[in-house]
């Protein structure tokens, strides 16, 4: 099966193009560097030529207002192109809870990203995942100050890409959902916890306060854990810090 995978030289896409391929499956990473701009629509015919599915883990340059109409333009330019071009399934990455927190644009954004694939001709699964393992670092340090990191008591539940990279593989391979696949790492921590745990294994000084600093601060309590029925990915963050 050929697979297009858009955002395939990424962190997460270069893993999915990884496992389709050890699969026995053609699977084909298109970016900017290799001549495929979705923005633009500038080489969006060569790649998806061909596909029987196409795959979309890329993200927004910006979190702001601006991604709105990134991820409206991205995704339209993809369903138009893979729909022209006979392609017979559309997988797009998003993020679990994202339309239970409307104040924050980048989530806004994704929503629409997701309702511009559900409107369009090609038959479609949405897989939405927790926070990623690999970002705890960067969540960290947008409200560290010196040796202090601020940190709220917000739930979360996080995945490793490994296991993203996993599930986005799977999906494109088998029928269309036409509708959503939520993923989510096995444990539920609240960040301030999750923060400790993480200094802690790397014997990291600083120290960290509960406070309403950041982002996750914002969201509702509950909106981005797992929720009934969705898959459970087997890795463990503690697991993961010290392999």
């Amino acid at each position: 099966m050929k697979v297009a995978v858009m955002g395939g030289t990424g962190r997460v896409g270069s893993q999915v193009v990884e496992i389709l391929k050890a699969a026995g499956h053609e699977a084909v990473p298109h970016a900017r560097s290799t001549g495929v701009d979705l923005f633009t629509g500038e080489g969006l015919p060569r790649a998806v030529a061909g596909a029987e599915a196409v795959v979309d883990v890329t993200s927004s340059p910006t979190i702001d207002d601006a991604s709105v109409d990134y991820f409206g333009t991205t995704m339209g330019n993809l369903v138009a192109a893979a729909s022209e071009a006979g392609v017979r399934h559309a997988v797009v990455l998003s993020i679990v809870g994202v339309d239970l927190v409307p104040g924050f644009a980048f989530y806004r954004a994704r929503v629409h990203q997701e309702n511009t694939l559900k409107s369009g001709p090609v038959p479609y699964s949405i897989v939405r995942a927790t926070q990623f393992f690999e970002f705890v670092d960067d969540i960290m340090s947008w409200t560290t100050d010196g040796d202090t990191v601020r940190l709220p008591a917000t739930r979360i539940q996080p995945i490793a890409v490994a296991d993203v990279a996993r599930a986005v593989a799977d999906v494109a391979v088998g029928a269309p959902l036409n509708g959503i696949r939520d993923i989510a790492g096995p444990d539920v921590f609240r960040l301030d916890e999750l923060g400790r745990i993480t200094l802690a294994a790397r014997g990291d000084s600083r120290t960290v306060t509960t406070s309403t600093a950041g982002l996750f601060a914002t969201m509702p309590d509950g909106a981005i854990i797992a929720k009934e029925g969705a898959q459970i990915a087997p890795t463990h963050y503690r697991d993961w810090l010290t392999a």
